[in-house]
């Protein structure tokens, strides 16, 4: 069974290389993951470090190229349709600044097994967030997810996550074309059109940490955008 996993980045220098060494060296069900790089023309030189790690590892590191941040959306939906068409069976999306715990890739990879969706999830029992995050993002964290969940009607308790396991299945049945949000917001239009859909979803539990490395992509724009657009998708035909 093939597991390609796919890595949008934008100046993640200092953490690529770690993170490339960190997940080659898992075992999904007795084989190590592929692993897809798609950078946005970052400045820092992320994209030369992916290429050299392509060079050194040519059948395991792809990379794809595209000229200037397009946006997180539009790179997972174009690193899903490559992971499609490479032959995947299991398609694990996560971010590249350890914000996402990497030894919890095999348990969502073993319960796509018998589910559509897997997600790594901080809201249900065993998982939680990082203890330096301050109350006021707890709460609005917190909150940003109650309020998706209400609107939308996903059952899910962690409806914002980005770290998620897909089987092949449930990618091809996705409308990704119809996809339209970007930021945080793609994870929610995703898990809504899933859920939509039928898909069983099932969660595992993560401590999401902090990154100790780079600058974080999250902004006050991006989380309001959200508010918004999750009734844009209530309205919307898939």
């Amino acid at each position: 069974m093939k597991t390609v996993i796919v890595l949008p980045t934008y100046n993640e220098a200092q953490n690529l290389p770690r993170m490339i060494d960190a997940l080659l060296d898992l075992d999904l069900n007795g084989a190590g993951p592929e692993i897809l790089v798609i950078d946005d023309g970052s400045p820092d030189g992320t994209g030369d470090i992916a290429e050299e790690s392509a060079r050194r590892y040519p059948v395991r590191v792809h990379v794809m190229h595209r000229q200037g941040k397009l946006g997180l959306g539009s790179a997972y939906r174009a690193g899903f349709e490559w992971a499609l068409n490479s032959g995947a069976d299991y398609i694990v999306q996560m971010d590249c600044d350890f914000s996402h715990p990497v030894d919890k890739v095999p348990a969502m990879v073993k319960a796509a097994a018998s589910n559509e969706v897997v997600i790594g999830s901080r809201y249900v029992k065993g998982g939680s967030v990082d203890r330096k995050w301050s109350l006021k993002r707890k709460l609005l964290s917190s909150w940003g997810n109650r309020y998706a969940r209400l609107v939308t009607g996903v059952k899910v308790k962690d409806v914002t996550s980005g770290f998620k396991c897909w089987t092949r299945k449930a990618l091809e049945g996705m409308p990704l074309s119809r996809v339209s949000a970007g930021g945080f917001t793609f994870q929610i239009e995703m898990n809504y059109v899933a859920n939509r859909k039928g898909y069983r979803m099932a969660e595992v539990p993560i401590l999401f940490t902090e990154r100790e490395r780079g600058q974080s992509k999250m902004s006050g724009g991006i989380i309001l955008e959200g508010f918004w657009r999750v009734w844009q998708m209530r309205f919307k035909k898939y």
